[in-house]
């Protein structure tokens, strides 16, 4: 980018006053809370095109426009959920990536995986961006990137036309909140001009994946659903739909989600669906529930008239999974979090089937 350092920021802040004047707002809400990809999705192959003898430019579509790479790019910085961990994962030193804003026990803005392999790589001070509370505009202008990689985002038009102002930016290619681990690595990979190497860390992920399943034999073929309860409100429920990652990883598990829950989804780009608890009933078709919450919020549920009578929450067969924790976070999976946590996760589910119809 040629502009003066000043240009750019004034440009910047004219950009955003104008968001701001038409009500606009950035959607930097942390996954647990607003985010989901279908099979089909997984599948999904980048559109290049126009490639010169060196494999340049490249043009990557996705949900919000394309992104144009006229070389390989150098710097690299990610923004909002996981994209920064396909990056690490593929040997790479972002030049400023978003703090983590869910999971993390200490002040650091960093998950456990994340931390493990920014030690692995030798990288002591990495360039954290704190927009836990919206996009950090100028920030990410200073870290002088070649391209932005947000595959994994909840970023807005108006999100996506400013950073445009500072580098190409790789979107998610459906919705919101709404990209496989598969796919975070396929458009984050592509964004950094490590298409091969990206092949190699899906097939390197699923060998994990199938080398844990074999191990739990008894996962395959039962039956879940992701389902998140309030003690405060439990009139209403908050299911993950099939196209959120946190569903589609269960599904590589073995699980299987119901078609009667999945009749129920009627927009098929929405990670998420809302289920009034007089039609709790439903619910009855799962093994095993899944959701965030602890010891204290499953006996409330148990102890609701309704709720209570739900199959999975009668037996006990629930894996409630601390807010806060770095299970919880791994929930939204990609490459370093599945090889950190796969195995306790796992675990947890298998306990929590032995309990089926006890």
């Amino acid at each position: 980018m040629q502009k003066s350092k000043t240009s750019l920021i004034l440009s910047l802040f004219t950009m955003l006053l104008l968001v701001v004047l038409i009500g606009c707002a950035s959607d930097s809400t942390a996954p647990e809370e607003t985010e989901a990809d279908t099979t089909e999705q997984d599948s999904t192959e980048v559109d290049t095109s126009e490639e010169s003898e060196e494999g340049y430019p490249i043009v990557i579509e996705h949900a919000l426009g394309e992104a144009v790479l006229e070389a390989k790019p150098e710097r690299i910085a990610t923004i909002q959920w996981a994209n920064h961990d396909v990056v690490l994962a593929l040997g790479v030193e972002p030049v400023g990536f978003s703090a983590a804003n869910f999971g993390v026990e200490d002040d650091s803005g960093l998950l456990p995986w994340t931390a493990e392999k920014l030690d692995e790589l030798g990288i002591s001070d990495p360039n954290i961006f704190q927009d836990t509370d919206g996009l950090d505009f100028e920030a990410i202008a200073d870290s002088n990137p070649d391209v932005i990689l947000a595959s994994y985002s909840g970023i807005t038009e108006e999100d996506y036309e400013i950073l445009s102002q500072i580098a190409p930016v790789v979107a998610y290619p459906l919705s919101p909140w709404t990209t496989s681990w598969r796919d975070q690595i396929i458009y984050n990979a592509k964004g950094m001009g490590m298409e091969a190497e990206g092949e190699q860390l899906i097939a390197d992920t699923e060998a994990l994946i199938a080398e844990t399943v074999a191990q739990h034999p008894e996962i395959e073929g039962k039956t879940f659903a992701w389902v998140n309860f309030s003690a405060n409100d439990p009139s209403s429920l908050h299911l993950y739909s099939t196209i959120d990652p946190r569903v589609l990883f269960l599904q590589e598990l073995g699980l299987v989600f119901p078609d009667s829950i999945a009749e129920l989804i009627e927009d098929d780009t929405a990670y998420s669906l809302s289920l009034s608890a007089e039609n709790a009933d439903v619910l009855d078709a799962v093994d095993v529930i899944i959701g965030y919450g602890d010891d204290d919020l499953y006996e409330a549920v148990k102890a609701d008239s309704r709720l209570g009578q739900i199959r999975a929450i009668a037996n006990g067969s629930v894996v409630f999974i601390g807010g806060n924790s770095s299970i919880a976070a791994a929930g939204t999976p990609n490459p370093l979090a599945i090889a950190y946590t796969i195995d306790d996760y796992t675990d947890l589910i298998a306990d929590a089937l032995s309990k089926v119809d006890e």
